[in-house]
Formats: structure tokens, sequence, C-alpha cells
């Protein structure tokens, strides 16, 4: 485990943490969010949930691990936020520099 975090998911949450919502540019067109079971579709759902729970509650990670699953790269770390605080598990599926699918679970 590292915690150097590969591209595009490096950028992403560089902007996150700065609450840049140019962030969202990093998913593709059709990508996915799963925010503990519940799944924002596109980049329009993705952006509305954002606005609340994420980007928008000035959210920050702190990173304290970095992995390469089978699913995908996993960074985990302590989120907080106007949202939401505590250990959290963000898990990446990128298809070339898009992120395609982001996991949202308990670190």
């Amino acid at each position: 485990m590292s915690t150097r975090i590969p591209e595009p998911v490096a950028t992403f949450f560089d902007r996150v943490n700065a609450h840049d919502e140019a962030a969202l540019d990093a998913f593709a067109a059709d990508a996915v969010v799963d925010d503990w079971g519940r799944e924002f579709l596109g980049r329009e759902e993705i952006a509305a949930w954002s606005a609340t729970e994420f980007i928008g509650s000035r959210g920050v990670l702190t990173v304290e691990s970095v992995q390469e699953t089978p699913d995908g790269v996993r960074v985990a770390g302590d989120w907080r936020s106007n949202h939401a605080n505590g250990p959290s598990a963000f898990t990446f599926a990128v298809d070339g520099d898009a992120i395609t699918r982001m996991t949202i679970r308990e670190g």
C-alpha cells in the first residue's frame, strides 16, 4: 500500500479538496457514483448529488492508503465535510483518463 494516487483519481481528489466543481469533469458521461448503495447515473445526477453531499458540503479527504484492487483503485482516508464525517473508502473504476465508477463505503 502507498499514498500515491494514480491519475485521473489524483487530480480528482486535488479538485475535490479545493472544493472545485471541475472535479466532476473527471467522470465519463455515463459514469456511476455509488454512495453507500444509492446510485447516481451520469454527470447530471452526479452533479446534483455532489452539490449537496460532496463538493457542495466542502468535503476534504485526508488520504491514509491507496491500493490497486480487482475493482480498481481504492483510496481510503478520513473524510470531513458539512454533510458526513469519518473513515471512508472510495473505489474507482477508470477507463483511460475518465472515472467510470466511484463507490463510497466505510473506510
